[in-house]
């Protein structure tokens, strides 16, 4: 339902029939990877996108991501991605440096692309609290995947 009579308002589209999706899952924290993995693509599934538009690719850990992220999005076999990882706090500074610098390239992979990064890797103090929110942010990121990318598509095929 539009807010205003004469002012367009893109709609909220999470129908993921016909979307290519590539997932890039650190295997550091591997237990918490995998049960983002697991809620991700069970989302991703529930949205219609078919097994065969989903493909994964494994890393390391969350400095890793970026990369393999930036060479799927450049390939143009995918219309969104998802970054899924945990970096949890250790005694050093290394937990600042890996959860910034993860994040930023990202975004960086994004905004230089255009494909859209649902950014899924938890910055957490302790394993419980990622253990906690692994099933809903893995959840959460199918669903921004998917609505960022039809977004982008309604934008580029509105005439002006």
């Amino acid at each position: 339902m539009a807010r205003y009579d004469n002012i367009y308002e893109f709609e909220s589209d999470l129908a993921g029939e016909g979307l290519a999706v590539g997932i890039v899952m650190s295997r550091f924290n591997q237990d918490i990877g995998e049960g983002l993995l697991a809620a991700c693509t069970a989302e991703l599934k529930r949205l219609g996108v078919a097994d065969s538009d989903i493909e994964i690719a494994t890393v390391a850990g969350a400095l890793e991501i970026p990369l393999v992220l930036q060479s799927m999005a450049q390939s143009d076999r995918y219309d969104a991605l998802v970054a899924l990882g945990a970096v949890i706090r250790g005694d050093t500074y290394h937990f600042e440096v890996v959860s910034n610098d993860s994040c930023r390239a990202v975004m960086d992979v994004q905004l230089d692309t255009g494909i859209p990064v649902a950014n899924g890797i938890l910055t957490c103090d302790n394993d419980d609290q990622a253990l906690a929110r692994m099933q809903q942010k893995g959840s959460d990121c199918a669903r921004t995947a998917i609505e960022t990318a039809n977004l982008l598509r309604a934008i580029g095929d509105r005439p002006a």
